[in-house]
């Protein structure tokens, strides 16, 4: 998981970093179409997200406990975040697609690919927080460090939102 984990920040560093380049080529361009953002929107889904992290942790503290119901209710409560992010992000692209805002816009072009990007990986989190859930409901698989990966994966997910936050919807 480590390695997967390690590989997913070296390709988003990467997005990242070109986007900055980007950026600073084109910076009142870039400013302009980032003031089209609903930020009310990105501090939502962010608070939602941290949510998430916060129910996972106390998941992985429940199954170190042994309480294995209820660190599977707190995976299902941080599984129910994930897909409310996912709805809260499908109204926002379907907003700004609705104003014109498309991949012809450069900084759109980079929104788009890198939240696309990222609910990509918030899906395969979403798998793996069944792959969780499923060793907790087996009384002969109950492994605390399956749980723990799948939660490191999961707040990887996390983390790489608040960096795409700060770059789409904070620095101007």
């Amino acid at each position: 998981m480590w390695v997967m984990i390690l590989g997913d920040l070296f390709i988003f560093g990467c997005y990242f970093v070109t986007y900055m380049v980007f950026r600073a080529m084109s910076a009142d361009e870039f400013t302009a179409s980032q003031r089209h953002l609903d930020i009310d929107v990105g501090v939502v889904n962010t608070v939602v997200l941290l949510t998430s992290s916060l129910f996972a942790a106390l998941a992985v503290l429940a199954v170190r406990e042994g309480a294995s119901r209820q660190a599977q209710r707190l995976l299902l409560a941080t599984g129910a975040c994930g897909v409310l992010f996912t709805l809260i992000k499908a109204y926002e692209w379907h907003a700004e697609i609705s104003h014109g805002h498309t991949i012809h816009d450069e900084f759109y072009s980079f929104y788009f690919v890198l939240t696309g990007v990222h609910l990509v990986h918030l899906a395969l989190g979403l798998l793996v927080l069944g792959v969780a859930g499923r060793e907790l409901r087996n009384p002969r698989r109950r492994r605390p460090a399956i749980v723990e990966q799948c939660v490191l994966f999961w707040h990887m997910v996390d983390l790489l939102w608040v960096v795409i936050f700060a770059l789409l919807y904070l620095m101007r």
